[in-house]
């Protein structure tokens, strides 16, 4: 079901969730080989061995938390669709003073 929010000036934002979106698949894609598992061991520059969470599982929360903020920008996400004002984007009637000053201008 369409959310009915689109307009062609969002087609740059567009573009930058799908960016985004790509990433993110190829993050997750990288998780799943790594074995998918949350915790790994990471050996610091002292040579100490710490349990920390994968890198590539946050590479795909972080890029994630960066999509919803699309989406919600979007109107994507039920909140964000509740924010978005449709007055905002319908044209609104001329003026007779601003008609009357773009006849001057012609």
């Amino acid at each position: 079901m369409a959310a009915g929010t689109y307009k062609p000036v969002f087609d740059s934002v567009i573009d930058t969730l799908a960016g985004i979106l790509e990433r993110r698949d190829a993050a997750q894609e990288m998780f799943n080989e790594s074995g998918g598992a949350v915790l790994v061991n990471q050996t610091n520059k002292a040579g100490h061995t710490n349990i920390v969470q994968n890198p590539a599982l946050r590479m795909v929360n972080d890029l994630e938390r960066d999509a919803l903020t699309y989406w919600r920008d979007l109107g994507l996400t039920p909140a964000g669709l509740k924010k978005i004002n449709e007055e905002a984007f319908k044209t609104k009637p001329e003026s007779a003073l601003a008609a009357a000053l773009r006849e001057l201008e012609n």
